[in-house]
């Protein structure tokens, strides 16, 4: 018998790596409300030249009185002194070409904060909206992980019969992940219309999904789903394809044996697979319910609707009035100098991202509410066949882009407070004119059909596919039937009143 032989090589791959600041302003992207409130707050701890500007409170007429008296005194008093200061700066800085672009930048981002923290504490803006928008309406809902799950499939090419082969994979498995025994999944694709081999293809991309190992049919196939390729995985993949039950009953001095090597290192094999998950459905199952806070708010006017981010409770920031006696400090010191400098610039990213994080939400909702015209304009309340290709499109951005923007961001709209996800569906069929119908669209209707149906004799789901071509959606029975299960209806037999 061979032995197995461990060895190093190298191997040269192609990666494609974002930046420390591209990643942290794609995750500020990705942050609902309240995660992004605390992350800014965090970010002032961090950073010595950011410091927080309490709110103002509303007060009384003499008080407001004695506050301008104050600030009229504090401008004199920085009119007369203003001139020393800056020459003061010049005296320090004059030499020195990094202190004097650090004071500039200072000064700069000084400006930009104090005139975002005007605009929404002295403007007429906010004072209007104010009074008619509850910023703590709150909204109790349950994350649906298993739907952030199966968006991954939206990023991989397939057929409508594949997807939807796919979707009907992860919705048969068990709370743990695993398909039930006796599933044969060759019999689904049979009834999908789909080869053997491509759906083996389909069901490696599944087994392949984040988490991995969800649709495995053992725990083995779930196991081996979450070791790559990478040679360090060899023994790994190897004691579970051909030694799992000698593993499991530690029977390592046998394995040692078989792969000539000592226990020890039996052991780190075993150590190694102990860290991958044997139950990896339990990540994706619906969590408890949590309070969110609308990340939009729309008010519709007259024909139009406003958007307005919810940022108001959003922590003001504004440069430290210390910054210049920090320079004047550690103006001879280049490193402490450089540091200034990284925290000047962090903060500058911080409120960049801010600013960019807000204006694509504001463009995706407006892109949104444009493809949606039946819901926001007609009150049908259904949706039209929408996907993130198409606003990634229309946006020029990537779709990843608007799968953060979407992904646990609710909108307070006239109709309640909705999930941006929620807006988009994906295509069930076509109607006699050959036009797309959504799968929001044809729920609807077959939830409607059910309910006015008679209890004595329900509905079948063949029944309801033949009324939906009657009224001009072509859908199949299969499809209606994976719709009714998701909206957690039962069958016609066990709907059906004795």
């Amino acid at each position: 018998m061979n032995k197995i032989r461990q060895t190093l090589y190298q191997k040269q791959t192609q990666s494609l790596l974002l930046k420390p600041k591209m990643l942290q302003s794609l995750e500020m992207l990705a942050m609902p409300l309240m995660q992004l409130e605390t992350h800014l707050k965090q970010e002032m701890i961090t950073n010595p030249m950011l410091e927080l500007l309490e709110p103002r409170e509303d007060q009384e007429d003499v008080d407001e009185r004695e506050e301008r008296d104050e600030r009229e005194e504090q401008a004199e008093r920085e009119e007369k002194t203003g001139k020393a200061e800056d020459n003061e700066d010049l005296d320090f800085a004059e030499d020195n070409p990094e202190i004097q672009k650090t004071l500039e930048e200072c000064k700069e981002l000084s400006e930009i904060l104090d005139a975002y923290n005007d605009y929404y504490f002295e403007s007429n803006y906010r004072s209007k909206i104010g009074e008619e928008v509850n910023f703590e309406q709150l909204m109790r809902t349950k994350e649906n992980k298993k739907s952030d799950y199966l968006e991954q499939l939206d990023k991989i090419i397939l057929t409508q019969e594949e997807y939807e082969f796919a979707y009907e994979l992860v919705e048969s498995c068990d709370a743990h992940g695993y398909l039930p025994k006796g599933f044969i999944i060759e019999s689904l694709a049979d009834e999908y219309g789909i080869s053997l081999e491509r759906s083996a293809e389909i069901h490696d991309i599944v087994l392949h999904l984040d988490p991995p190992g969800i649709s495995a049919r053992s725990i083995k196939e779930c196991l081996l789903a979450q070791l790559d390729d990478d040679p360090q995985n060899e023994y790994a993949v190897q004691l579970i394809k051909n030694h799992f039950e000698d593993l499991i009953h530690k029977r390592y001095k046998k394995i040692a044996a078989l792969f000539g090597v000592t226990i020890k290192v039996v052991l780190n094999w075993k150590d190694q697979i102990s860290h991958l998950d044997p139950k990896p459905g339990l990540r994706i199952l619906a969590n408890n319910e949590n309070f969110v806070v609308p990340d939009i708010i729309l008010k519709k006017i007259g024909n139009e609707y406003e958007i307005i981010v919810n940022d108001f409770s959003f922590p003001k920031i504004r440069m430290s009035s210390r910054y210049k006696d920090i320079l004047k400090q550690v103006h001879k010191d280049k490193e402490a100098v450089d540091y200034v400098r990284n925290k000047i610039n962090s903060a500058k990213f911080l409120i960049k991202s801010v600013y960019l994080r807000s204006r694509t939400l504001v463009r995706v909702m407006r892109s949104i509410i444009n493809n949606q015209p039946a819901f926001f304009y007609e009150n049908t309340g259904v949706l039209n066949p929408l996907t993130y290709s198409v606003i990634a499109e229309e946006l020029q951005v990537n779709e990843s882009t608007i799968s953060r923007v979407v992904r646990r961001k609710y909108a307070d709209t006239p109709f309640g407070i909705m999930c941006l996800k929620d807006f988009f569906t994906s295509k069930a069929g076509k109607d006699d004119k050959y036009n797309s119908v959504s799968r929001h669209s044809v729920e609807i209707q077959i939830k409607r059909m059910i309910d006015a149906e008679d209890d004595f004799n329900p509905l079948s789901d063949q029944d309801i596919a033949d009324k939906l071509k009657e009224d001009g959606i072509n859908v199949s029975r299969r499809v209606v039937a994976k719709y009714r299960k998701s909206k957690g209806i039962l069958n016609s037999h066990l709907r059906r009143q004795e």
